[in-house]
């Protein structure tokens, strides 16, 4: 197996942006705080992580929640 076909085990900061989620850190931490973002992992004092596949499966739980927003009435 190559080293790009290995899935990530971690995302970084980086990689969220790099997945769309702009949010900002209190944003993050607020929303980790009310479960409603997957936790961060502490690797070290000064280094943290999220779980790859906790991302996306709330990126997924985000994506099945589509049909029923209502931003705006259609007619």
């Amino acid at each position: 197996m190559k080293k790009h076909d290995v899935q990530p085990l971690f995302l970084w900061r980086d990689d969220l942006r790099a997945l769309g989620i702009r949010l900002s850190n209190s944003t993050l931490l607020r929303a980790e705080a009310q479960r409603r973002f997957p936790q961060r992992l502490r690797l070290s004092c000064a280094s943290v992580c999220w779980d790859y596949n906790e991302i996306m499966s709330w990126v997924q739980a985000r994506k099945a929640e589509r049909d029923g927003w209502h931003y705006a009435d259609a007619s």
